[in-house]
């Protein structure tokens, strides 16, 4: 995250981050980040796009380093695996098929699929599942089959997430909607055709090229990865802390310890001479 920013610019340059959609299909609401029009496609200002990103990738790192959990969006061809893989390598929740419609509004019912596909493994390890007829097994198989394409993904996401990360926020409007519905923060990369008022982090960028989407998610992720190795450090310098508390309360016991046993020892000593002047 920390390179110069003429190096970024190139970067995103060479993966064809400033490719817009056709200037009849804009939204006129991403005019602050066109920088021209050229063969009726819109170019973006990758100057701005390079800012934008920095800007979402701090406020990534402080949710990650929160330890809070961002789920990522993305149901396109051309992103689908991209997503998935940046997203597992930073341990994050990701939706890469179907947008399950109620997903954040309905989160509980979701959170009930989820843990259906617990118990069908769990009935598979304790032997239940061989109980059932050929038909009956057959079905549990394909609805495990579903549930873990469908929500596989989110199995260990136990709330709601901190944040979104849309790629596509025109084909993603249901999940944009919830979001704004609960108040989610929207981290997106948003095209020419896409209305940036709809999300808090808008990235402008060209959301359809496999590079592009490639490009941007690896400064997402890798300022994920650092908020995470903060939240680590943090973690192992507070249980240094703890410990060495511990060992000074221990020594601290130990040491009243040893006060009260001499202060006895004291006191025994003066009874017993106590005892002798007055058998005297």
């Amino acid at each position: 995250m920390a390179k110069d920013n003429n190096t970024e610019v190139k970067e995103l340059l060479n993966a064809g981050v400033h490719f817009g959609h056709l200037t009849r299909k804009w939204n006129p609401n991403m005019a602050p980040y066109i920088y021209m029009e050229r063969n009726g496609i819109h170019i973006i200002n990758l100057y701005k796009t390079a800012a934008k990103i920095q800007e979402a990738g701090e406020a990534l790192k402080k949710i990650a380093s929160s330890g809070r959990k961002i789920l990522f969006v993305a149901t396109k061809k051309q992103a689908k695996d991209i997503v998935a893989e940046k997203a597992k390598s930073v341990n994050m929740p990701y939706i890469t098929e179907r947008w399950p419609g109620g997903m954040l509004t309905n989160f509980v019912t979701i959170r009930k699929a989820v843990k259906k596909m617990a118990t069908i493994d769990r009935m598979k390890q304790d032997g239940t599942f061989m109980t059932l007829s050929k038909k009956e097994r057959l079905q549990v198989d394909r609805l495990r089959a579903k549930l873990e394409k469908n929500l596989g993904s989110i199995g260990e996401m136990s709330r709601l997430p901190a944040a979104l990360f849309v790629v596509d926020t025109t084909r993603e409007h249901i999940a944009v909607a919830e979001a704004i519905k609960l108040n989610i923060p929207i981290f997106a990369m948003v095209d020419t055709n896409c209305d940036p008022r709809e999300v808090d982090y808008a990235i402008p960028s060209n959301d359809d090229a496999s590079k592009s989407i490639d490009i941007v998610l690896s400064h997402v992720s890798s300022a994920i990865k650092e908020g995470l190795s903060e939240r680590k450090k943090e973690k192992e310098v507070a249980e240094v802390k703890k410990e060495k508390e511990e060992g000074s309360k221990k020594s601290d016991e130990s040491s009243n310890d040893k006060a009260e046993v001499k202060t006895e020892v004291k006191e025994k000593k003066k009874r017993t001479r106590v005892s002798k002047k007055t058998e005297e």
